[in-house]
């Protein structure tokens, strides 16, 4: 049976993609309805037929954020190295040029409002699993002497770090040097280190 109704005048993915970069660049509080279908060349009618609201919206950028731009932990190595090559190749990709710099999931958010509360509250999940990624990573290399929840929280708190200083213009060069200072503390998360 041929699907009803007129067929979308857009590409969906196209759009999807926009508004990524919309979001990533003004935050979700920061991106109205109006900066959306302006940007995605479509109106407010087909907007909500295929996106439903812009809550939704957001949360299917992020997805395709994480899918695009993201870099999970890589298993295979020493938990050092790990952790050098996540916070470098994230690092890289604050920085590209002809995109905003620094990370969706963690600055498009941190300050909305409690009407807003549950956007604030996936990107934070989303930054748990993240972490959570990681853990499962640096256990897989079965060196039993790290600490791997302190490692994971000192690092992943540099890493949220380095997509502020992005943001705030940071080149590469600044945040290679960030991420050398950080490695340099590596043998605190050893235990009897």
């Amino acid at each position: 049976m041929p699907p009803r109704g007129r067929p979308r005048a857009f590409d969906r993915d196209a759009a999807l993609d926009t508004a990524v970069h919309l979001f990533w660049e003004r935050g979700y509080e920061g991106t109205s309805l109006a900066d959306l279908t302006a940007a995605m060349g479509i109106n407010a009618p087909s907007f909500y037929a295929a996106f439903g609201n812009k809550e939704a919206l957001f949360r299917e950028a992020v997805e395709r954020y994480g899918q695009l731009f993201g870099h999970p932990p890589a298993h295979g190595g020493t938990a050092r190295e790990i952790v050098e090559h996540w916070l470098r190749d994230t690092a890289r990709e604050y920085v590209v040029a002809g995109r905003p710099r620094g990370c969706l999931v963690v600055l498009a958010a941190l300050t909305c409002t409690d009407r807003n509360r549950a956007v604030r509250e996936f990107l934070a999940a989303k930054r748990r699993d993240a972490l959570a990624a990681l853990a499962a990573a640096l256990r897989a290399t079965a060196e039993e002497d790290l600490d791997v929840p302190a490692a994971v929280r000192f690092y992943g708190t540099v890493l949220h770090g380095l997509a502020i200083e992005a943001r705030d213009g940071a080149e590469q060069a600044d945040l290679d040097a960030v991420i050398d200072a950080a490695l340099s503390v590596w043998p605190r998360f050893r235990r009897g280190g």
